[in-house]
Order: structure tokens, then sequence, then C-alpha cells
């Protein structure tokens, strides 16, 4: 039994800490939202083992930011800036076609935005359903062919404990029928479920050494339900949430845990599902779960690609 399946089910195992993360010495990273929370985490730790890590940010004031708080925290990091922003398919197109590095080793689709008021993306999505979902789905696509020059390339999908709760509906996707928020948060990280392990199926049927995994970092204290498409809100909202999230939600290294777990731990099998081993999937060390019913339902994960396919005109080789 490979260490890492041994630690799923054994949370007796001594805690998984980034010292463990093996030498990340001439692999290539990109990690989208890496200005800030679990992105900013895993982008610094991925560094801090070698690695070059691209840091593909929307706001280019914050994500230089980021850049020098990362090079100062790490003196040598191999980092650099990309613009790229998930909610509209114009700019996901330009960051991949100006990717020019060659291969990419590792994938990290970290962004996403959470509880919004109805808004639509660039191309006219409901934008927790278009930025969470519909943007990673065209980036790793239009991505495939530089992850596939790898050795070993890994996709590694950030999702949600809170997707278990979701009443997956195929014909609500974009809010067609009335919007609810939390609703669409939750089915937009189904959607992020749905989609990893379809990758993974894909690639198994191709005969592709491409490793797709997901995760679900727990409740974290991170600016996903505070900062970007939440400053629309009102500052009662924003103020209430920020001290919600201090008082109940645990610091943003342990969420950022699971993404670094599955990033690099050697012999993960692909189609891991990485959450936090305590109750509710909603703190603890990184564990392997199968018992996930929307890991099984490979009908609507097929529903799901087939249609994100036509809606972002991405179409995988």
């Amino acid at each position: 039994m490979s260490p890492a399946l041994r630690m799923s089910r054994d949370s007796s195992h001594a805690p998984w800490r980034p010292d463990s993360i093996p030498d990340q010495s001439g692999r290539r990273a990109v990690v989208t939202g890496a200005n800030s929370g679990i992105g900013y985490v895993t982008a610094r730790e991925l560094a801090r083992r070698g690695a070059h890590v691209v840091l593909a940010c929307r706001s280019r004031e914050r994500g230089q930011a980021a850049v020098e708080r990362l090079r100062t925290e790490v003196p040598g990091a191999r980092v650099e800036l990309r613009l790229l922003d998930l909610a509209d398919l114009r700019s996901v197109r330009a960051f991949a076609e100006d990717w020019g590095h060659g291969r990419l080793d590792l994938l990290v689709n970290n962004a996403g935005i959470a509880m919004v008021p109805l808004s639509r993306t660039a191309d006219g999505f409901e934008s927790q359903f278009g930025v969470n979902h519909l943007g990673p789905f065209a980036l790793t696509g239009l991505l495939l062919p530089r992850l596939l020059a790898a050795p070993v390339p890994r996709v590694v999908t950030v999702s949600s404990e809170g997707q278990r709760f979701a009443r997956f509906d195929m014909t609500n996707l974009d809010a067609e029928r009335g919007y609810r928020a939390a609703f669409a948060y939750v089915q937009s990280k189904r959607a992020n479920l749905y989609f990893a392990t379809e990758l993974q199926r894909r690639a198994d049927i191709a005969g592709l050494g491409l490793r797709s995994m997901a995760v679900a970092p727990g409740l974290t204290r991170s600016n996903v339900l505070t900062g970007g498409a939440n400053s629309a809100r009102g500052r009662a909202y924003r103020s209430l949430t920020r001290l919600l999230v201090r008082s109940a939600f645990r610091p943003t290294p342990e969420g950022a845990k699971t993404s670094l777990y599955a990033a690099t731990v050697t012999d993960l099998p692909g189609g891991s599902y990485v959450v936090p081993d305590g109750p509710f999937q909603l703190r603890g060390e990184p564990v392997l779960r199968s018992r996930e019913s929307a890991l099984q339902d490979a009908t609507t994960a097929r529903r799901l690609w087939i249609l994100s396919e036509r809606l972002t005109g991405v179409r995988y080789p």
C-alpha cells in the first residue's frame, strides 16, 4: 500500500506538513488566484521547495504586491506574475496563448468566488458558475498540450466541503430559473468535483499520464467570502463575515494543506479527492476520500463536460 493510501486510512498518522513536500526543483507550476489566501500559501510553499511558480491573478496591482511579498518571504524564489481573469474567456485564451514557457508540470485551479449577488461574467454566465467552473475548465483545456509535454503532469482543482450539500440541477446551472447565492456556490463546487474526476477518466481512457486531483480545504480564513466580488456587498456584510472568519475558521496555511498535498505527494493516484480528516471535512489533516456520491456519478460528469465544451468553445483534444 502506498504511503498516500495508507495515510488516507489511518487518521493517527503523524500530521502532514508543508515541510514534507519533496524537492520541486525543475517543476513549473501555475496557481490561479495566488495573490492572497490559500492560493498565495500554495504558491509560496511550492516556490520554497524550488518550483518555478506563475501567480495567475486578475489584478496587476494585487498580484505584483503578492510577488514582492513572496520574494521577501522566500529569498531567491522563482516566481512571476501573469494576468488572468476567469470571468472573461478572452483573458483565459490570452493567458494560454501567451504562455511561452514550454511544458507545464502543475496547474492548481484555486481561484474562485463565493456567495456573491447575482451578476454575469463577460461572456454572460452566472458569475459563480462562470468563475468557479467554466473558467478553470477552459483554462485546463487550453493548457492541456503544455501539460502533456511534462513527464508527470498534474491538475489540482479546489472544490469545497460545501459541495456535499449541492442539489445539482443541470437545467439551472446558469441561474436560468431564479438565483440563490449559496445554492449557486455549492453547485459550482460540485461542478469542480465532476470536472476533476471526468478529466481523470478521459486521461485514463486515452492512456495519458496526466493525474487530476480535487481537494476541499475545509473552513479556512481566506478572502473568498470577504474580498473580490464580495466588495459589492455592504460594509455591514463584510464586517460580519470577517468577524465570523476570524472566530470560526482556521488559519490559511492549514487550509492550503490539501492543495499542497494533492500537488506534491509523489505516489498519489489520479482521481484522488483530498479533504481534511476531521468532522464534516471542516478541519484536520489531509486524507483521501472515496465515499463521495459525485465521484461515482460518471453520467452527470459526462453531461456537464459536454455542456462545458459547448458553453466555453474549448474542446479537449
